[in-house]
């Protein structure tokens, strides 16, 4: 059961970024499961990948077209496919990226260095070129700047629903605008981006300034969720800046335009969690009074990612105490437990190391009852601070995840 939020929110078009969508019957057939993103060689081209020493074909493969962006070479296409990640498949699955790659230049006239490759579904399978190379034209054929709804879909893989955000900003008078779509329900620590994202502004930007702008816009929404602590081999994240609408960030518009960056791409990331594969609830976790970001955390990630606290969570159990040792295993030094406080939304439950005196179990049901819980640690030993989101573990997140290859 998903939580929340469940509408499809407006899709602002980015003028000079088109998406086409079509059904290659990678998995199942009929399902849309192939996506292209069109744009012109003038756009600017940021990515952030996985960190996972295991990075799928799609992955390496576009890391190399990044880098090898210079003169006329720039980059014009991204194709996505679902059903099939393309990792763990060897020389065999770099090769079968390169001939996707290659189909689509062939057909769109350009080159096949200037095609971006992203894959996801089933780790360890061969990709089914055929049948992605059948479908190419049909997808490219489909291409405009009002398939973000269709696109969002396509790269679905165990998502209940399409993921998407935008919104609109004036920039020295001339609207810009930033939308985005995303996939993603397990297999969820990110640690660079998320399962896939597809985000695209109209605005002018300098590549070197937008891959700074994405990392940032990265580390404040994508970096700050998990599901199950699990980073996937194929996460991506891109960002395209068209150019199209004529203004241009620069370091007086910077912030203005970072900040809405970042608002999307928080949408997206929580939109995420709220789907997270069998998650009842929406959980933000605060830590603050931390001595730096680092151990905030150490603390934040040792509470979302416990199994006990999460399925806790899922039962509506108000047990406090799983809560107190996984702060107190998160490895911080010379940590005060005195100094410690814990509520659940408003609700006080633990400080001076012990259970709070105004505290009732009565109190702490009827905040675990909610769809959406946020749990402030209060670490009393610094100024830095940290929030995170997660969800809860039910028994759905196990069958779907035993189920997912039959």
């Amino acid at each position: 059961m998903a939580v929340g939020k469940e509408t499809f929110p407006f899709m602002h078009p980015v003028r000079g970024f088109r998406l086409g969508t079509a059904s290659a019957g990678i998995k199942k057939p009929g399902r849309k499961d192939l996506v292209i993103m069109a744009f012109d060689d003038s756009a600017s081209v940021a990515a952030n990948f996985t960190r996972n020493a295991f990075c799928a074909a799609p992955v390496q493969v576009a890391k190399q077209h990044i880098a090898g962006q210079q003169g006329e070479q720039q980059l014009r296409y991204l194709v996505t496919n679902t059903g099939n990640a393309n990792a763990g498949t060897g020389q065999r699955g770099l090769d079968d990226a390169h001939r996707v790659c290659a189909a689509l230049a062939q057909i769109a006239g350009c080159d096949s260095t200037q095609i971006l490759p992203y894959s996801t579904g089933v780790i360890g399978e061969l990709l089914p070129v055929e049948k992605i190379l059948d479908a190419l034209p049909a997808a490219l054929e489909n291409c405009h700047e009002s398939g973000w709804v269709d696109a969002g879909v396509g790269i679905m893989t165990t998502d209940t629903r399409p993921k998407g955000a935008s919104l609109q900003v004036d920039i020295d008078g001339v609207t810009v605008t930033i939308t985005g779509i995303a996939k993603g329900a397990g297999m969820i620590k990110p640690n660079m981006a998320t399962m896939l994202g597809y985000v695209a502004t109209d605005a002018q930007v300098d590549p070197d300034l937008l891959q700074t702008l994405l990392t940032v816009a990265v580390n404040r929404s994508f970096n700050r969720i998990t599901i199950d602590g699990d980073t996937s081999t194929n996460d991506a994240l891109t960002l395209v800046a068209t150019g199209a609408s004529g203004a241009v960030i620069d370091e007086a518009s910077r912030e203005k335009f970072q900040y809405a960056l970042d608002s999307v791409c928080r949408e997206l990331a929580q939109a995420i969690i709220r789907d997270g594969e069998g998650a009842t609830k929406f959980v933000t976790v605060v830590v603050n009074g931390g001595r730096d970001t680092d151990e905030c955390l150490k603390v934040a990630y040792a509470v979302a990612e416990s199994p006990l606290v999460k399925t806790a969570l899922y039962a509506c159990d108000p047990n406090w105490g799983r809560i107190l040792a996984a702060i107190g295993r998160a490895g911080l030094a010379d940590l005060d437990v005195n100094q410690v406080s814990l509520k659940l939304n408003e609700v006080l439950i633990a400080e001076q190391g012990g259970r709070a005196a105004s505290y009732t179990e009565a109190a702490g049901q009827q905040v675990m009852d909610q769809e959406e819980i946020t749990i402030h640690i209060e670490l009393g030993r610094g100024e830095a601070s940290e929030t995170l989101w997660t969800s809860d573990l039910s028994h759905e997140y196990v069958t779907i995840n035993a189920e997912y290859r039959t």
